[in-house]
């Protein structure tokens, strides 16, 4: 079994999406404690490093070295150095390299600890005001429109909010292509968070692309799209027998009759009170 006391450890931090004020004191501390730094972009980070006045020795960790230095970082962690994690904006591992090294330093038994700090997609959602209650956070979707229109297929019954992040020279294609899949909804564009050009762009997808059309897109993008709340009804002619198998396999996976006679209605766009009667009607025929 793996000695940890004699092991480092991985250290996940947090950096500003782009104002510096945002990191917190304890990323500082242990930016200043940790043997060395693994960034997405050392010169990126350097900048960060030198405003605050740490000086760190740092191994570059990128999307396409992340498996090669994920072996070297496991090694030296191993051998009892303290790391941290680094990329150029937000959180490692969220639509940044790290997921892999986290992967292997959980799999090689090495304590991993997170450094919170911001990330777009939550300060997008924050101040979107679409729903928070329940959201998808797909990331980037992929480059080819053949491809994201089936990733977007996949979303399309969603209720939460949807939450993108996308290039400036792919925004419009993509804006285009959620319309196309998803039909008219309500959709926030939120544009250089934390920066000085901070901006949000609110309306329908409609209005979004014919604003976005008009300008020359530059910066970071995170895209927000309303849910799907509209309840698809049965046709009212739908026979009892219908309603009965809507029955018998709804309230199988439910332990509470009340919740599933909830969810029954909702599905069918009858009454609690009508599907109630329907399950009566049910139980006295041995249903």
């Amino acid at each position: 079994m793996l000695d940890q006391l004699n092991t480092g450890i991985l250290y996940l931090v947090g950096t500003p999406l782009g104002n510096l004020e945002d990191i917190t004191q304890r990323a500082l501390r242990v930016l200043n404690e940790v043997d060395f730094i693994a960034a997405e972009d050392t010169r990126h980070t350097l900048k960060l490093l030198n405003h605050f006045q740490i000086k760190k020795s740092m191994l570059s960790y990128y999307q396409h070295n992340e498996r090669e230095r994920s072996n070297q970082i496991i090694d030296k962690i191993l051998a009892g150095a303290n790391v941290a994690l680094v990329t150029d904006a937000g959180m490692p591992g969220i639509s940044d390299p790290g997921t892999l090294l986290v992967a292997a330093a959980i799999e090689r038994g090495i304590r991993v600890i997170p450094i919170p700090g911001v990330t777009a997609v939550i300060t997008a959602l924050a101040a979107s005001g679409l729903d928070t209650a329940s959201f998808w956070f797909a990331g980037f979707l992929p480059r080819k429109n053949n491809e994201q229109r089936l990733k977007l297929t996949e979303m399309i019954n969603f209720p939460g909010t949807l939450v993108f992040y996308e290039s400036p020279h792919r925004l419009l294609i993509t804006l285009q292509n959620i319309k196309s899949v998803f039909g008219e909804r309500r959709a926030v564009v939120a544009r250089e968070l934390t920066k000085i050009y901070e901006e949000f762009i609110r309306g329908s997808l409609s209005e979004i692309i014919e604003n976005l059309s008009r300008r020359e897109l530059k910066g970071e993008f995170t895209l927000l799209v309303e849910g799907n709340h509209v309840v698809v009804k049965t046709d009212q002619n739908s026979t009892n027998n219908d309603i009965n198998t809507l029955l018998a396999t709804t309230l199988s996976h439910r332990t509470s009759l009340r919740e599933g006679l909830k969810e029954i209605a909702k599905e069918t766009g009858k009454s609690t009170k009508e599907v109630y009667r329907m399950y009566l009607e049910q139980q006295k025929k041995g249903g």
